[in-house]
C-alpha cells in the first residue's frame, strides 16, 4: 500500500529523479535518493513544510535536488527505475536513509551534523541526515 499519493506520472518522476541522483550507487543508492524524497513529502516540517506532492517535492527550489538542473534528469524514465520508485512509494525503507530528509556528497568525511540534523550513515559517496522525532515526527 502506497505511503504518499501517486500516480503514474508521479512514480515515472520519482524513478527519473533516482536515477539521475544515483545511478552511479546502484538500485540500493537510488532507492536511498527515493527514501529522502517520500519523507520529504510525508515530513512537512523544517524546510519541507507544505510540499504535499511529487512535483512540489522533485522541483523546489531553494533547496531542492541538483539533478533537476542537468539534462540527464529529463531523459525517459526506465522500467527498471520505475519499479524501484513504485517500491519506495509503496513504503519500502533502506537504512541510513530511512528517516532522512536529507543527502550530499562530501569531499571526504560525513560530517556529525548538516543543518543541525544528525549524520544517519553512509552509502558510497552520499552522507545522509535525519531530523531528531521532534522536529519531523511525520517521517519516523
Amino acid at each position: 500500500m502506497a505511503v504518499i499519493k501517486a500516480n503514474s506520472g508521479d512514480i515515472r518522476l520519482l524513478a527519473r529523479l533516482m536515477r539521475a541522483e544515483a545511478e552511479g550507487e546502484g538500485e540500493q543508492g537510488m532507492m536511498m535518493v527515493g527514501n529522502v524524497g517520500v519523507n520529504r513529502i510525508l515530513g512537512n516540517c523544517l524546510d519541507f513544510r507544505d510540499i504535499r506532492n511529487m512535483n512540489q517535492m522533485v522541483f523546489q527550489s531553494p533547496g531542492g535536488f541538483e539533478a533537476t538542473q542537468k539534462g540527464y534528469f529529463y531523459q525517459r524514465a526506465r522500467n527498471a527505475d520505475i519499479r524501484l520508485a513504485e517500491r519506495v512509494v509503496n513504503g519500502e525503507r533502506v537504512w541510513p536513509a530511512s528517516n532522512a530528509l536529507w543527502f550530499f556528497r562530501p569531499a571526504g568525511d560525513c560530517p556529525a551534523t548538516w543543518y543541525n540534523q544528525q549524520n544517519t550513515g553512509r552509502f558510497k559517496s552520499h552522507c545522509f541526515f535525519t531530523p531528531s522525532f521532534d522536529d519531523c515526527p511525520s517521517v519516523f
